[in-house]
């Protein structure tokens, strides 16, 4: 009995499998959530209404900067970006930290130029480190059902 049960279990569990795109469930703001490094994130993201938008198919890159990296901007930035009329700054600031595609490190390349969805563009360079617009990336390719995930030490801000 044990025996046949876990034999089903098994053959379920790999029929299912594929239904996860690239074989990971969590899509990119649940994957943030997840790591529990990205609150300061999901916050701004979440007052930017753009969960559903980061939750769509994409695929989307994501240079995501951590709850430190949040901490250091200047006293009273992030709040003053959370409060409801810089809804439309902060939408700025957080669709600059976005690239349409899945761009995996293997992927970047010395003095490369990125459109974010922000429209803007942001430089990446890969000598001595990868860095986006100067922000160290400090771990990459976080796999997501609907993109990828770079974690960076800094908020990039768009000119």
């Amino acid at each position: 009995m044990f025996r046949r049960t876990f034999v089903a279990l098994t053959a379920a569990t790999m029929l299912t499998a594929p239904a996860f795109a690239g074989g990971h469930s969590k899509d990119i703001v649940d994957t943030a959530v997840g790591a529990g490094t990205f609150n300061t994130l999901v916050a701004a993201v979440s007052a930017a209404e753009l969960v559903d938008t980061l939750k769509s198919e994409g695929p989307f890159t994501v240079f995501a900067p951590t709850d430190e990296a949040f901490a250091a901007l200047p006293e009273g930035t992030v709040e003053s970006l959370l409060m409801p009329e810089n809804k439309d700054q902060l939408v700025a600031v957080l669709t600059y930290h976005v690239v349409p595609g899945k761009v995996m490190s293997t992927d970047l390349s010395n003095n490369m130029m990125a459109g974010t969805v922000n429209g803007a563009n942001v430089t990446i360079m890969t000598e001595g480190g990868v860095t986006v617009d100067g922000a160290n990336v400090v771990t990459a390719d976080i796999e997501a059902s609907n993109g990828v995930i770079h974690v960076i030490d800094a908020v990039i801000l768009p000119k």
